[in-house]
């Protein structure tokens, strides 16, 4: 009888995520800062499927439900003042 252990793991050892140099971060600020191109970058950099960069992948997922809280904020400020300026308005007619 042959006792020789022939097995092989099934899996394969990925490579966590790869860091992100200073450089790299510096372009993906620099882009996030252009009106529509920053936030169509967010989006496919939120939905890529590539785990290369995944520390990029959070950080786009964080900052695009940050944008849209702030958005939300913003039209209730807005509304709120508009409502309140048009009472004072209608009151002074």
């Amino acid at each position: 009888m042959d006792n020789q252990n022939n097995y092989e793991p099934s899996y394969t050892y990925s490579t966590p995520d790869t860091d992100m140099s200073v450089g790299d971060w510096l372009i993906t600020l620099i882009l996030t800062c252009i009106p529509f191109v920053g936030f169509i970058c967010l989006i496919v950099w939120a939905v890529s499927s590539s785990s290369e960069k995944r520390s990029r992948k959070n950080w786009a997922i964080a900052q695009f439900i940050l944008s849209i809280i702030l958005i939300v904020i913003t039209i209730l400020f807005v509304s709120c003042i508009g409502i309140g300026t048009a009472s004072l308005i209608g009151d002074s007619l």
